[in-house]
């Protein structure tokens, strides 16, 4: 039994529609009207597949299949299928697509699993309207609380909660997965990055996932107008920012071993283009393969933040997110070797330098990870595009991988 190349696409091709910016990449952002219509064919699809389908309290949708062992722990499979603002068609949602193409195989395959299939689609691992990022699964597995969660607002200031009961979701279900519930997570996802592209390599199987941390910065000055303030009686807290973005890039490469750091988000207050800017609040994202480069490179960020609280300009720094660097399970990294050799397919070990869902689940449960290449390594831009051919060798990884961990052989 091997996976349908036609139907991945045609599930890829359809999710691709619910989008907020159709022609400019696929914008989905969370609880949002398009989300609703991913997560009502998600779930359709599931349904489709012989699948059980649950929601929890975050949102995240589940679709499992019982196996013969009473209350056994779930072989997971899945990612999450929120979006960057105009991303790609594939981030995330290829993971799900694939979670879904491993239950169409078990119902077509006749096989009843010893050890329950389930198939997850994660809500906010992007971050993109909440912040942080792994939310879902964060959330899920009790580091996200529950008071956090009730006040948690988007820049537009709508509640998290109030967002979910507009498209419907029941925000009083259960939040918590008990760890002791899952025996295993795999996630496929594409690469995000051009190594396998170049080295002609269809499958890249994860062995460990960057550490990462998320800032959100303040700096306040005063406003006043642009015309009638002299330079030298201005407080710009756009300029004090400017100031600290354009010291980062140093900073990270002074740190060295690819340790990179980014500001991806910036909002100016009040932005008018003639008043001084009286507020700034900016994101910076640091990530490194090694946590004490993390560490140094977060310290060193605070530092320079707080160099700029002088001359009516004030500073403040708060931690969103913070993961260490995660290895992904060493006995299914095997299995998943041995199977890709099975299959005839070649593979190399690769590191993860995003951010994944698995890294969350990695402390909880055994996680493992494929990758498959993307076109000229673009991903978050409605460049992002991965061979279906591609798509099926990891499906087909992903269905063999999940049959031996169904089956009652132990890890």
């Amino acid at each position: 039994m091997f996976a349908n190349q036609q139907r991945i696409e045609q599930h890829i091709e359809l999710l691709s529609h619910f989008t907020a910016t159709p022609g400019a990449g696929v914008t989905r952002l969370t609880y949002s009207k398009e989300d609703l219509s991913a997560r009502n064919y998600i779930k359709d699809r599931m349904l489709e597949y012989g699948l059980t389908v649950s929601e929890d309290g975050f949102g995240n949708i589940f679709g499992k299949l019982e196996g013969t062992i009473p209350d056994a722990p779930s072989v997971i499979v899945g990612s999450h299928f929120d979006s960057v603002p105009n991303g790609g068609a594939y981030d995330g949602t290829a993971g799900v697509v694939i979670g879904l193409e491993v239950a169409a195989l078990f119902q077509e395959s006749h096989y009843k699993p010893a050890y329950p299939l389930e198939i997850i689609a994660l809500v906010e691992e992007e971050g993109s309207r909440y912040g942080g990022g792994l939310m879902g699964s964060r959330g899920m597995m009790g580091l996200l609380t529950n008071e956090s969660f009730q006040t948690l607002t988007d820049k537009d200031g709508i509640l998290a909660v109030d967002a979910m009961r507009q498209i419907g979701l029941d925000t009083e279900k259960e939040k918590l997965r008990d760890p002791k519930t899952m025996k295993a997570f795999l996630e496929l996802h594409i690469e995000q990055g051009p190594i396998l592209e170049e080295n002609a390599i269809p499958i890249g199987v994860v062995e460990a996932i960057v550490g990462l941390t998320q800032l959100e910065v303040t700096i306040q000055g005063r406003a006043g107008h642009a015309g009638t303030t002299p330079m030298s009686h201005r407080s710009d807290a756009l300029v004090a920012a400017a100031e600290v973005i354009a010291a980062f890039p140093k900073l990270a490469i002074d740190e060295g071993d690819g340790t990179v750091i980014t500001t991806g988000q910036l909002h100016v207050f009040p932005n008018g283009a003639n008043v001084i800017p009286d507020k700034v609040v900016f994101s910076v994202d640091i990530r490194s393969g090694n946590e004490k480069h993390v560490q140094n490179a977060v310290r060193k960020v605070e530092q320079l933040i707080a160099s700029k609280n002088e001359a009516g300009i004030h500073t403040s720094t708060e931690q969103l997110l913070y993961i260490s660097p995660k290895e992904m399970d060493e006995n299914i990294r095997a299995i998943f070797k041995e199977t890709t050799d099975n299959l005839g397919i070649p593979y190399c070990s690769i590191n993860s330098g995003a951010g994944h869902d698995a890294m969350v689940f990695s402390d909880f449960t055994a996680c493992g990870m494929v990758f498959i290449p993307s076109k000229d390594g673009l991903s978050h831009c409605p460049e992002e595009w991965s061979d279906a051919s591609h798509l099926a060798d990891g499906a087909n990884i992903l269905f063999q991988t999940a049959l031996r961990l169904t089956e009652g052989n132990k890890l």
